[in-house]
């Protein structure tokens, strides 16, 4: 058996049941061993689309994502997209075939690369092939971007033969959680506060019944969006994306417990958030993540299920109910009413700036005219960029699996593939991609991926003809726009190019359409060019800009 086909049966040995790619010489025989050995792939247009399809596929399903591209340019070309997924420790594998001599015009030092973006590099051997394809997938599963390198001779290589069973993992010393100075926080507060992040996206049920058990309010890291959707005690996300009203509550507590979070600067608004009084606590199950964004009192080395859990155990606190540990702080009945009437940015009052000649679409009224037009059980994804936080707050989300939000790089242009590989992930629900108009002519490219797919795909376009975070960044102080602002672009006439259907919204009459598509029968995606009103930033902007 070849090395290749080894690779490939291993790999669905191990779960891969979708590969994301383009295929050329390098990684041809290895993509049809995987399909030989049953899984799907699918064709991305480009290696970029292929790797944010990857990235969105395992954020979505909850497993591994696996990306399969050409040696040399077919590995950087994916170099974003591999970026992002290593950012935001997405499991995933990228099959990346290596030229074996320096000489070769496609030789590039794969494993200087994989440090470069912060992921890990594995290769494989030929006499080992099984258990270096396995070391690289358990890598993934544990939370790794992984970049296994496949020399070509090696692929070629005959080795014994292989059909399982899959090699066995090396068991993970478990060492019980030191929860005692965690517990004692809990039990002191009056108005704790839990900030589930990225870390934290598992671990809803055990989180939930320890807020119950300690009184304590729920918010999140924009990552884990939808991790407490439908708890009267869920204040949504934390940081520049905050309502008023979570702002004002987390700016009030005396505990800050941040599961799976390292409050960057996003989730705490450059630290101003959390008020310099409260004691704050870091659970995460990497030390090397403590204190990286900012002074913490505490921290708690774990996986966030295994020390909420412990810290319940010693409550007292069962699988069913809670326990006594509540101190008499601020859930009240009152605040759980001021939570549901005032804890959505649709309930914060605005003044509509929509209007004009030719008429633009408030991005609030867009997004809540979606948001009411839309099936309940979907999937949201955000591209990056001035728009971003309309999508990201005004559109609901079932859980913690609807929300896809590629910002760790915090690159333009990657939401549109991540969609697609969203959408094969949970073909059960309605996928829609938020992009700007930016984003969207970088990766237009990908609607063929689309249609090949007979993706059900809604892609909502908020299209202010510029690159609206540089007008808004450098616009007030009088420096020239022409580099950043562009003429008005019929992008629904692109779209309809591609194979899609395609539509110009300018009011929420517009809207009309949608309605007809949404009923069926949704054989080929949706793209809608919103033309939405520019005269001013986001909310968020102002924060944001201080970062840079």
């Amino acid at each position: 058996m070849r090395v290749a086909e080894v690779v490939g049966r291993v790999l669905y040995g191990h779960g891969a049941r979708h590969v994301f790619g383009v295929v050329g010489s390098g990684n041809f025989h290895v993509t049809n061993a995987l399909v030989a050995a049953g899984a799907r792939f699918v064709a991305a247009a480009h290696e970029g689309g292929a790797a944010s399809m990857a990235d969105g596929y395992a954020r979505t399903a909850g497993t591994v994502g696996l990306l399969s591209v050409h040696q040399g340019p077919g590995v950087t070309n994916a170099l974003t997209g591999l970026t992002e997924a290593a950012k935001s420790r997405t499991p995933m594998v990228v099959l990346a075939p290596e030229a074996t001599a320096p000489v070769s015009n496609f030789f590039i030092d794969l494993p200087a690369l994989a440090a470069a973006v912060g992921a890990d590099f594995h290769r494989v051997r030929a006499t080992h092939a099984a258990e270096d394809t396995g070391a690289a997938y358990r890598a993934a599963a544990r939370g790794a971007t992984v970049v296994l390198g496949l020399p070509l001779d090696v692929q070629q290589a005959v080795t014994e033969p292989w059909s399982g069973p899959v090699p066995a993992a090396e068991p993970t010393p478990v060492t019980a959680p030191q929860v005692v100075p965690l517990l004692a926080a809990l039990q002191a507060a009056r108005r704790p506060v839990f900030i589930g992040g990225r870390g934290a996206r598992s671990a809803r049920e055990p989180l939930t019944r320890l807020a119950d058990a300690c009184g304590a309010l729920l918010a999140v890291s924009a990552a884990a969006k939808g991790l407490f959707a439908g708890n009267p005690w869920n204040l949504d996300v934390a940081g520049g994306f905050a309502t008023p009203l979570a702002a004002e509550l987390i700016g009030r507590a005396d505990l800050v417990v941040a599961w799976g979070s390292t409050l960057n600067m996003w989730t705490t608004r450059h630290g101003e958030l959390i008020p310099p009084s409260a004691v704050v606590v870091q659970v995460d199950s990497d030390p090397a993540a403590f204190g990286v964004n900012r002074p913490v009192d505490l921290t708690v080395a774990g996986e966030v299920t295994a020390v909420a859990e412990a810290v319940l155990a010693r409550l007292g606190v069962g699988s069913t109910g809670a326990g006594d540990a509540t101190t008499g702080g601020w859930r009240t009945p009152e605040l759980a009413r001021h939570i549901r009437d005032h804890g959505r940015w649709r309930t914060v009052p605005y003044q509509d700036e929509g209007g004009g000649a030719p008429a633009t679409i408030d991005p609030r009224t867009l997004s809540a005219a979606l948001d009411d037009l839309l099936p309940a059980d979907r999937t949201v994804v955000v591209d990056s960029g001035n728009f971003m936080g309309y999508p990201s707050m005004w559109l609901d989300v079932p859980d913690v699996a609807g929300f896809c939000f590629t910002q760790a790089f915090q690159s333009v242009g990657l939401g549109l593939a991540s969609a697609l590989g969203a959408a094969v992930a949970r073909p059960d629900r309605l996928t829609v991609a938020a992009v700007g108009d930016g984003g969207f002519v970088m990766s237009a490219t990908e609607l063929v991926t689309a249609v090949r797919l007979a993706q059900p795909l809604l892609v909502v376009i908020y299209d202010d003809a510029a690159y609206g975070a540089e007008v808004h960044h450098f616009g007030p102080d009088g420096h020239p726009l022409e580099t950043v602002t562009f003429p008005e672009t019929d992008l629904a006439a692109i779209a309809s190019g591609y194979g899609c259907d395609g539509l110009t919204v300018r009011t929420v009459d517009d809207l009309g359409p949608v309605r007809r598509w949404l009923a069926g029968p949704r054989t080929r995606p949706l793209v809608i060019d919103a033309k939405v009103c520019a005269a001013r930033g986001s909310w968020w902007l102002e924060e944001a800009f201080r970062g840079h």
